[in-house]
């Protein structure tokens, strides 16, 4: 008992003083992780990560093979989260880590993506290297304020006469193409991506749940035409898991939005098609156990297309909007949407169709029937409308295609009397072959769209009555003829027409000496 050392109290407190100096107090580097409950159909169940933010990208790391593995928080809830697996969710087992990004999902984006294939991530998919972006945008962001906008009043001419002269579609518009499948949805957009050529617009196809063999044919076609030089190409395939199908149109408007916002540049966005982005939607869904509602989708399938398709503006050109939107460092630009919508024997009033109609400014029909009876583009003009109207067209195009609609509308009343077999009066057997040789001028070849001066001059003549002494089967080729006569002996017409944008009295008088001219001759 003798040999117990026994420390006295201060003794004791400056031995815990001098520990406590010696010891590193360095800040611990604390870092939630959060593993894996459990994976399938690209959805993964998270444990532990309670400061994730819904939208953040998340970083999982596959055990099985020691790669990263992006994610996406789309569910919070009390004890888990469920997230997207952007990647290949067969890698992931239960247990593997999970961390925080504190980043909101977000794409590359720059003038290096134009001209290349890349998929919903901006990672490429043709091949040629990588690609050094200019910096990275948020996929979600919000639509652009009243404030910021202004009317939808320049033309975006597709070079389809049928669209142009009685649907026009006007930049910072969001045009909706509808129909069955194979009727020429695709062609219509392909062709108005060809016909921006030399028009300062940047295009994006969104290529969402088609087959691998058909986007690289839209791809080769794109770069025949020389449309690759302006345009990207966001591919998620019917191969790819269905969150890369679900953001693959935010992407897509991502980087058109960064030429809008940072270059004041007007820009094209088509999504092939919305009804498998909705199909892929549903399924993530019903996987994160979200309650469904009509035909199976989620009771927030309208805000999954109506907040894509809001961020479709025409930019106020006032250099005040910085101040209101620091956004928007150049104002002026326009996002154009072309979200195109597959059908089910004609079946316009079903759940995703009724939802795009109401978010967009009007809509493209195209009909199987019409498509099968050789009238190509196969579009229904009296379903078809553009809320946005003759706003979006050139006066010229205007003061000739006034009556066409009506004339077509007309046309197709008295053809269905005329089935019955009925003797008819002389107007009407007038108003009928008027009619169809309307229909004939309105038909047009694929990939082979028509400069607007051109339309003006054949709309003319076809609404005129030049046209009404020509056989049915001969107008198509007459309408070859009159152009090739109009180019060589008469090209000052159509370059008033672009020059000017309206038909003048004078101008006018010459169209119609020119018109008869080429009749004269051509018997």
């Amino acid at each position: 008992m003798a040999n117990e050392t026994v420390l006295r109290p201060g003794e004791l407190k400056d031995v815990l003083l001098r520990e406590i100096a010696a010891a590193d107090l360095a800040p611990a580097d604390l870092e939630e992780v959060g593993t894996v409950l459990e994976v399938k159909d690209g959805v993964a169940r998270i444990y532990g990560l309670a400061s994730a933010m819904a939208g953040e990208m998340l970083e999982i790391r596959a055990s099985a093979t020691d790669e990263t593995v992006s994610g996406l928080a789309l569910n919070l809830e009390e004890d888990n989260i469920g997230a997207v697996v952007l990647g290949n969710y067969l890698e992931l087992r239960e247990g593997d880590e999970v961390r925080c990004t504190g980043r909101v999902f977000e794409v590359p984006v720059g003038a290096a993506m134009i001209g290349r294939v890349v998929d919903a991530l901006g990672r490429p998919l043709d091949g040629l290297g990588p690609i050094a972006g200019e910096g990275a945008r948020h996929v979600e962001m919000v639509a652009p304020g009243i404030v910021v906008r202004q009317p939808v009043k320049q033309p975006l001419q597709t070079g389809i006469k049928a669209v142009d002269s009685m649907i026009p579609i006007g930049r910072g518009q969001r045009e909706l193409i509808i129909g069955d499948r194979g009727t020429g949805k695709t062609a219509i957009a392909i062709d108005t991506i060809i016909n921006q050529k030399g028009q300062n617009v940047i295009c994006v196809y969104v290529a969402v749940g088609q087959k691998q063999s058909t986007v690289a044919s839209v791809v080769e076609r794109l770069r025949h035409h020389g449309a690759m030089d302006y345009t990207i190409v966001v591919s998620a395939s019917a191969s790819d898991p269905a969150p890369m199908q679900f953001i693959a149109p935010y992407a897509g408007c991502a980087m058109a939005e960064h030429f809008v916002y940072e270059g004041g540049r007007d820009t094209l966005v088509v999504y092939d098609d919305l009804s498998k982005h909705a199909a892929a939607y549903r399924q993530i869904s019903l996987v994160l156990r979200r309650p469904p509602g009509r035909e199976a989708y989620p009771g927030d399938v309208f805000y999954l297309h109506s907040r894509l398709l809001e961020r479709a503006a025409k930019i106020a050109e006032d250099p005040a909007i910085a101040k209101i939107d620091p956004r928007i460092h150049k104002p002026g630009g326009s996002l154009t949407a072309l979200p195109i919508i597959e059908t089910l024997a004609g079946d316009v009033s079903a759940y995703i169709p009724t939802n795009v109609i109401s978010i967009t400014d009007g809509q493209i029909f195209l009909e199987t029937d019409l498509f099968y009876s050789n009238v190509r583009p196969a579009i229904n003009v009296g379903i078809s409308v553009s809320r946005v109207g003759g706003s979006a067209q050139i006066k010229a195009m205007k003061q000739v295609a006034g009556r066409l609609r009506l004339d077509l509308a007309q046309y197709r009343e008295l053809e269905a009397f005329a089935q019955f077999g009925s003797e008819l009066d002389q107007v009407t057997l007038r108003q009928l072959a008027r009619g169809q040789r309307l229909v004939e001028i309105l038909k047009q070849p694929q990939y082979v769209p028509m400069e607007v001066a051109e339309q003006v001059e054949i709309v003319f003549a076809a609404t005129n009555g030049y046209l009404d002494d020509v056989a049915v089967p001969a107008v198509r080729d007459w309408e070859t003829a009159f152009h090739q006569h109009m180019a060589a002996n008469h090209a000052a017409i159509a370059e008033e027409i672009r020059a000017t944008r309206v038909l003048s009295d004078d101008l006018t008088a010459r169209l119609k000496a020119a018109i008869e001219s080429f009749k004269a001759l051509h018997k």
